[in-house]
């Protein structure tokens, strides 16, 4: 019996996050503040599930990036992450 993982990877959360930062964000990088791991938003573990979207490191589980949205606000946390690097659209 193999498990299927209960995440899907960074591209799930795409039309979020371009909708808060008006780019695609997926190839935006960063630095997991629990492990030091850096990497693409791609490659993050997407929970999509609960009451918002949550991405976490694939190398420590750590929570990166929380967001969520309601009618009328969105909420941000990104504490998990040191740093988020983003390329400026041309």
């Amino acid at each position: 019996m193999s498990q299927t993982p209960h995440f899907l990877d960074g591209n799930a959360a795409a039309g979020e996050l371009e909708s808060l930062f008006g780019t695609d964000m997926t190839q935006a990088s960063g630095r997991c503040r629990g492990c030091s791991a850096e990497m693409v938003l791609a490659q993050t573990h997407a929970y999509l599930g609960g009451p918002g979207t949550v991405l976490r490191c694939p190398g420590c589980e750590g929570v990166l990036l929380r967001l969520v949205r309601s009618p009328s606000r969105m909420w941000l946390d990104a504490g998990g992450l040191a740093y988020i690097q983003m390329p400026v659209p041309a």
